[in-house]
């Protein structure tokens, strides 16, 4: 079961907690010069440490449906899905991991869970970090810490980041002046894919920005007690609404409902702005006929290449998308067509 079929912690304002480690092999060329040899013989060289619980996807021989299907579920990343030449995935979905051979780095091991859960997430993460340095001769400098493609993973080479859901806070204009606060603290605030994505469905992505200097439990408390002051201000400001103002929301709430059950044609960006009611809804106990679990399910299946691979077909057009995916909405809300 996919990491976003699952209801998490709080998971009326959080939508998954990640934990990435960034890590190099010695004796190899961190940058694009790497011979195809060498990008060869390090892929194997993960897999063999990794060992049998890790499925292994030679990411040259994936369709580009697939592959764009991964980037969509937060799997791999945009640049991984983009790289050219010998790369690798490899997956413990039992403990939502992945690694990623031959990315920026050599590797790049993620965690992602649902719900705020960034103890459990680094944990599972760390085993596999574990792993990898007792099988592999990792480079690291007692002075610089890990030793990484780009300089600003140095250190720890650990990001540690949190999908936060804040309609309330975004409805009071307040997000730039929250970004602001978070960056003096060493945080940074994206949208829904990490650095340059747009924030749909009011999804924001708030992860450290400093690696070296500090140590991987002084990250993650930090970013935890930015994380649960934010919960804190979001749940206040929803109930802060007049009786009238909190009308107008429960009846933009059941309309997206309505919408969501009824429409013949859904647009992927309004699917995300029906999202946003719902999630909210389903917060506040408006909405009890559809779970949480069920709409963070939609929100990933929906997406494009992930509807194609769930119906096994790829639409000729846009319009024939929409189509498929109200209907595939429909399907998986149970309900009947006429």
């Amino acid at each position: 079961m996919a990491w976003y079929q699952v209801k998490g912690n709080d998971a009326d304002t959080v939508f998954s907690s990640r934990i990435r480690f960034a890590r190099n092999l010695t004796g190899y060329r961190f940058d694009k010069g790497l011979s195809e040899q060498d990008a060869g013989a390090i892929i194997e060289r993960i897999g063999t440490a990794l060992g049998e619980d890790y499925v292994k996807t030679d990411m040259q021989l994936l369709s580009p449906t697939k592959t764009e299907a991964l980037v969509e579920q937060h799997v791999i990343s945009r640049d991984f899905a983009a790289k050219k030449g010998p790369h690798a995935l490899y997956r413990n979905d039992n403990k939502s991991l992945s690694v990623m051979a031959l990315e920026e780095d050599h590797i790049r091991l993620q965690c992602i869970l649902p719900g705020l859960a960034l103890q459990d997430a680094y944990r599972f993460a760390c085993e596999c970090d574990d792993r990898l340095d007792a099988a592999l001769d990792i480079a690291y400098d007692e002075q610089l810490g890990y030793l990484t493609h780009c300089p600003t993973n140095l250190g720890t080479g650990m990001r540690a980041s949190v999908m936060l859901f804040l309609p309330a806070l975004r409805a009071a204009g307040m997000i730039a002046s929250l970004s602001h606060q978070l960056s003096k603290l060493g945080l940074t605030m994206r949208g829904l894919y990490g650095e340059g994505s747009e924030p749909s469905g009011c999804l924001y992505q708030v992860s450290n920005q400093v690696t070296l200097g500090c140590s991987e439990e002084e990250i993650l408390r930090k970013l935890e007690e930015a994380v649960r002051s934010i919960i804190e201000n979001e749940r206040r400001l929803r109930g802060s609404l007049s009786a009238e103002a909190a009308d107008r929301r429960a009846d933009r709430i059941h309309r997206a409902e309505g919408t969501l059950r009824h429409a013949t044609m859904i647009s992927s960006q309004e699917f995300f702005s029906l999202y946003t009611d719902l999630k909210l809804g389903i917060a506040l106990g408006e909405i009890t006929s559809i779970t949480d679990e069920a709409l963070n399910t939609l929100l990933i299946s929906i997406l494009p290449a992930t509807l194609s691979e769930h119906t096994g077909d790829a639409p000729k057009n846009a319009a024939a998308r929409d189509k498929q995916r109200a209907a595939f909405i429909k399907k998986a809300l149970g309900v009947s067509e006429q």
